[in-house]
């Protein structure tokens, strides 16, 4: 949906007092040109994929860090240049890195149990100049995301805790908290919370498993002011807000479903209709199943943004998925069944076993899909505020039919029965008193630009993406005064080719 109420009011409360933006007050553009040039890039491996996935930049030494699973190290890059990264003295790790972050000289790389997936990992931190290893911790399982706090003081981690192929071992996710002044550290759990307690569209459907084992937290965003984490828990469709003060979870919240019927969420749902940007208005929900996520605040008010991916449980011993044409509908619900169920319409869109038989008789009486194919912008509590609605495709099939829904080949409308582009990644960044956000789209490519200084009615700006470059899996923006030339940068890491491409902003 484009906007949920053009007369909301964004409210914040800042040394004691309330301020509030009417959408009018922000500037939405202010008429100032905002340019995108790729003026550099690199490719960290051959072969399969998966030896660039994350990164994180370190304006000290001008150090580019990679994550690089396939050969258990960070890679390292000098940066001084961007137009001719090169090489360096990479980093060997003792486990699978997932992600990396950088502050002040410091470099933390979350590591997975290379032994066993199930058992919990490591978080490591290395000297960016020297790259000795300065101090590690034990984390939860499966340590997927990692960052620092804006002050430096915390370390956060989201503990992912996937369960093994059998669905036999289901680890519980949690928080690593690590206090780098006291060198502490403290994994925190969801033990608390009781299924009953959490709504809209909040999902706990593993087999036999607790909230605290089926919660999989996988992205970590920061407040501004140190005190407060968001986890985006995509497989659940929620997220969780951690008082890194106390160490303590404070809430966890689903983010509700997305209404494919209306008008503004209009998909194309079908890989073999033979029509690229066939929209059409679908009895189905989404859940929004949130990826990456970032904080900002824009004109004192205070925002999550998510990149709504999707993502489903498909184990060997437990799978969620089905195609609708493999569901059994509810035939008052659903009189038209098998005109829906027909591969040139709902038949091919993959759904959910786990939600949508409401009265428990057998049949689904109502679809669920996986993703917004969008991106979202949050109150911190949680409330939408804006949705993407169906424009990253239109975008799309308006600038590049051939990568409408594309896969990773380039095969268009190949990812239309699944998830769409899969908005991956997001981060923003100011630049002449503009907020900019960006957007990775893993499975169509490449990284679109918005200007969302009025944040209920972003605007585009660009599509930044090159052949070469293939699914977007990070995204880092490097401010003026911390980019090597002087300009800000944004980089992208592609998982499938490997690649890193650098990009300048004028």
């Amino acid at each position: 949906m484009k906007i949920l109420n053009k007369s909301i009011v964004l409210g914040v409360t800042l040394a004691g007092m309330l301020i509030s933006c009417q959408p009018d007050d922000f500037s939405g553009g202010g008429g100032k040109e905002i340019t995108f040039k790729k003026i550099g890039g690199l490719v960290n491996g051959t072969g399969d994929e998966g030896f660039a996935e994350i990164s994180a930049f370190d304006p000290i030494t001008n150090k580019l860090f990679i994550v690089n699973p396939n050969e258990q190290e960070l890679s390292v890059w000098d940066l001084s240049e961007p137009s001719t990264p090169i090489h360096g003295t990479d980093i060997s790790l003792s486990g699978i890195p997932n992600s990396v972050s950088v502050y002040d000289g410091k470099v933390v790389v979350a590591l997975e149990n290379a032994a066993n997936k199930q058992a919990n990992g490591t978080v490591a931190i290395f000297d960016t100049d020297t790259q000795n290893n300065i101090n590690s911790y034990t984390a939860g399982a499966l340590p997927d995301m990692v960052t620092f706090s804006p002050n430096g003081k915390y370390i956060v981690v989201a503990n992912e805790g996937e369960p093994n192929d059998d669905y036999t071992i289901d680890p519980e996710g949690s928080i690593t908290i690590i206090n780098t002044e006291t060198q502490e550290s403290s994994t925190i759990g969801f033990q608390a919370f009781l299924t009953d307690q959490l709504q809209n569209g909040f999902r706990v459907f593993g087999p036999g498993a607790t909230v605290a084992q089926d919660i999989e937290p996988e992205y970590i965003a920061i407040s501004d002011d140190s005190q407060t984490a968001y986890v985006a828990l995509q497989e659940n469709n929620g997220l969780a807000i951690v008082d890194l003060i106390t160490k303590t979870i404070t809430d966890v919240i689903g983010l509700g479903v997305k209404d494919y019927s209306l008008a503004e969420n209009h998909m194309d749902a079908s890989d073999k209709d033979d029509i690229i940007g066939n929209y059409q208005s679908w009895p189905v929900f989404g859940f929004y199943h949130p990826d990456a996520i970032t904080y900002t605040k824009i004109r004192g008010a205070e925002f999550i943004i998510s990149a709504n991916e999707g993502d489903a449980r498909d184990y060997y011993g437990y799978s969620e998925e089905a195609r609708v044409k493999d569901l059994t509908l509810d035939p008052t619900v659903f009189p038209n069944a098998a005109e829906l169920q027909a591969d040139e319409n709902l038949g091919r869109l993959k759904t959910t076993l786990a939600n949508g038989d409401l009265d428990g008789d057998g049949d689904y009486d109502e679809i669920y899909c996986y993703g917004g194919r969008s991106f979202s912008i949050w109150s911190t509590s949680g409330q939408l505020v804006y949705d993407s609605g169906n424009t990253i495709s239109k975008k799309v099939l308006e600038l590049d039919p051939s990568f409408f829904n594309a896969n990773e080949e380039g095969e268009a409308d190949k990812r239309s029965d699944d998830k769409g582009a899969e908005p991956e990644a997001v981060t923003t960044l100011k630049v002449k008193g503009e907020m900019l956000l960006f957007v990775g789209l893993e499975r169509t490519g490449g990284v679109m630009v918005y200007n969302i200084s009025n944040p209920v009615s972003p605007v585009f700006l660009d599509w930044l993406r090159d052949s070469e470059d293939i699914s977007p899996e990070g995204l880092i923006a490097i401010k003026g005064e911390d980019s090597p030339i002087g300009k800000p940068l944004v980089i992208v890491t592609n998982e499938v080719s490997n690649s890193v491409a650098i990009y300048q902003v004028d």
